[in-house]
């Protein structure tokens, strides 16, 4: 079984309205799909992020050439190879020849994985909390009323794009649209140093219902990390964009959080990225998937989840909730899932277990024009 062709999906969508985080806002979504043929017929999808035209560029003219012919089952050997090529077309890769060898067996990718713990995973609602409006702060907590109406019982909010005070008066609005057992997580996407984050300490000493502050601090001040999560009353999470497990053991062996938040679009192949959770779950420590970015990469992610062991004896079928892009995007609609009550039944049928809308995969994609 060879690979004999491989197809690519460049996906482009113009944001009518551009929202953002502390990073600045977006005025578009991209989305870059692959599908793997074999010579006997069988074919995987896969899914990576970057500037469409430099994944476009590479695949065509490196990537490509370099996988066919090869055999199919050699996964882990051919996604070593792209990594030298792309790193984080290497993912992309890696699920979509994952995808092929549970097709082969006639099983569901769960099942070559050892199986699973659970049929229904949790999800969040994440929101990017920025707009160029004035009453950004009134349009984010509508966002956030209208995912509880939908249904969802915890959300992530942005923080760190504003001043402090702006961005404590929206937390604090959000907290007050959300009832019951709602549950709140703040993400500052990496936008203080230490002593920014402790000026939050009296706020978050007063919300009830907070999840997780996610990446306070630049990834790379473990120190800081371990000092900040001594002081915090909320735990600390971090780490979506970091590459390989072995990434992750300095946060694992110092204590510098609660949650780590590997990405399966970021960390260099899904094998890698099962790793990263079991490698988790050996340092006691829970993991939260990062998948805001692509629907195929976020169907990843639950059916990793799903066949990740529980996190402690008194709760055996609880397991941590996976991010769900709750903004405006329409490559959502390119998997068939939709959450109810706050959680994702995980699909049971061959390979990935759904079929991908090829017809979205054509409405929306990207033509060369600039989109910048």
């Amino acid at each position: 079984m060879k690979i004999r062709t491989i197809e690519t999906y460049p996906l482009l969508y113009r944001l009518p309205s551009p929202y953002g985080d502390a990073n600045g806002l977006k005025t578009f979504r991209s989305a870059y799909l692959i599908r793997i043929g074999t010579d006997d017929g069988v074919s995987g999808w896969g899914e990576c992020a970057d500037a469409l035209e430099t994944l476009h560029k590479g695949f065509h003219e490196r990537i490509i050439p370099e996988l066919i012919g090869q055999p199919a089952a050699d996964r882990r050997k051919l996604v070593r190879s792209v990594k030298k090529l792309h790193a984080r077309a290497a993912s992309a890769v890696g699920m979509a020849l994952s995808e092929i060898a549970a097709l082969r067996a006639g099983m569901n990718i769960t099942e070559i994985w050892g199986g699973r713990f659970r049929d229904k995973v949790p999800v969040y609602a994440s929101f990017q909390s920025y707009t160029a409006d004035a009453d950004w702060r009134k349009r984010s907590v509508e966002a956030v009323e209208r995912a509880a109406a939908a249904g969802f019982d915890a959300f992530k909010v942005k923080i760190g794009g504003k001043p402090i005070e702006d961005d404590q008066r929206h937390i604090a609005d959000v907290q007050a649209a959300i009832s019951g057992n709602m549950r709140l997580a703040l993400d500052a996407n990496q936008s203080y140093d230490a002593a920014a984050a402790l000026a939050w300490r009296p706020l978050l000493e007063r919300q009830p219902r907070l999840l997780w502050l996610e990446e306070p601090l630049r990834i790379q001040y473990v120190a800081d990390y371990g000092l900040l999560r001594q002081r915090m009353p909320v735990p600390l999470a971090g780490g979506e964009n970091l590459e390989a497990a072995a990434d992750f053991l300095p946060l694992l062996t110092q204590r510098a959080l609660d949650y780590i938040t590997p990405d399966p679009l970021h960390v260099t192949g899904i094998d890698e990225y099962r790793a990263t959770l079991s490698m988790a779950r050996a340092f006691g420590i829970r993991a939260t998937p990062h998948a805001f970015d692509g629907a195929l990469t976020r169907l990843h992610a639950l059916l990793a989840q799903a066949c990740l062991e529980p996190f402690g004896k008194m709760q055996p079928d609880a397991i941590e909730p996976v991010e769900w892009d709750a903004m405006d995007n329409p490559f959502t609609g390119l998997v068939p899932l939709r959450p109810s009550g706050g959680e994702v039944a995980v699909p049971r049928g061959p390979g990935i277990g759904i079929e991908l809308d090829t017809d979205l995969l054509a409405f929306y994609r990207w033509d060369g024009s600039r989109y910048e």
